[in-house]
């Protein structure tokens, strides 16, 4: 790709309406918080359950939210398993592969780690070396400490179903691990609609959260030649897209997601769409 497909990237950047389109995201409940604790517990949240369409997922974790008040850190610091399951049934909170004990579950795993690091941020900090040039070992070791959470307050023992499981993915697995890739880009990123209350990690350090549109864009844009959506891809679209931000490779996922999500960049190719689309010119290099 050559310094004009650079300049197209950032033209797509410096024109998109950051604050529009923050509406169809998940990241628009994060916003109702300033505090940095709350705004790292209530981010973990709605990141975990970000996966399928905006529109189902992003009124569960709304309704998560608004359960725990006013500050989400206060409320996970102080969590007793018996005081709030009944609240969870009566209000129906599932998604998808996560039933009520499931997300309690989560919950719990959050309240245990935040109690015992004084932050989420230490969590995931815990795991980051000096050497690391990627954010990958740091959320690897943070699954793991919450998968290693004793959750028999909640299902009576022990035991750490696929409910659960699914909420915490790692790079481990081989997975994209998009929805803590989408966690840590909220949480670094100190620029557009990121909050930056961990910038220390690097935003160098990030990976791209790798979905069905940032996939699909990739591969028409010539920034992974591989197939499989998975952490590989990720690492390789990222590497890409630091040959144009070298500090900041994270810059463009927002636009070229929402490019996606919107509609603009259509699940299967169509000449009049892809012609007129304002990447073309990228397209038509790396093809």
């Amino acid at each position: 790709m050559t310094t004009s497909a650079k300049a197209c990237l950032d033209q797509l950047y410096l024109d998109y309406n950051f604050q529009e389109r923050m509406r169809h995201d998940p990241i628009e409940l994060v916003h109702n918080y300033k505090d940095p604790r709350d705004i790292e517990v209530a981010g973990l949240i709605v990141a975990a359950l970000s996966y399928g369409k905006v529109s189902l997922f992003k009124p569960v974790a709304e309704r998560i939210l608004k359960i725990m008040g006013d500050s989400p850190a206060e409320y996970i610091s102080s969590l007793r398993i018996e005081s709030v399951r009944k609240k969870f049934f009566m209000a129906g909170i599932r998604y998808r592969f996560s039933r009520e004990d499931d997300i309690l579950a989560f919950l719990l795993a959050l309240s245990r780690a935040f109690l015992r690091f004084g932050s989420l941020k230490a969590l995931f900090f815990a795991g980051l070396s000096e050497k690391d040039d990627d954010a990958g070992s740091a959320i690897g070791m943070a699954i793991q400490k919450l998968r290693q959470t004793d959750l028999t307050d909640v299902y009576g023992e022990d035991i750490k179903p696929p409910g659960f499981l699914h909420m915490l993915p790692t790079p481990a697995s081989g997975g994209a691990c998009k929805r803590m890739a989408l966690y840590l880009r909220w949480m670094v990123r100190d620029r557009d609609i990121d909050f930056g209350v961990w910038k220390e990690m690097g935003a160098q350090r990030l990976v791209i959260p790798l979905d069905t549109h940032i996939a699909r864009i990739s591969r028409c844009l010539g920034l992974t030649s591989r197939k499989s959506r998975d952490w590989k891809m990720a690492i390789e679209i990222t590497k890409s897209l630091k040959k144009f931000s070298p500090v900041d490779p994270l810059k463009y996922d927002f636009a070229l997601c929402h490019h996606g999500i919107s509609g603009l960049c259509p699940s299967r190719p169509d000449s009049g769409s892809c012609l007129n689309c304002v990447l073309s010119s990228i397209a038509q290099q790396s093809g």
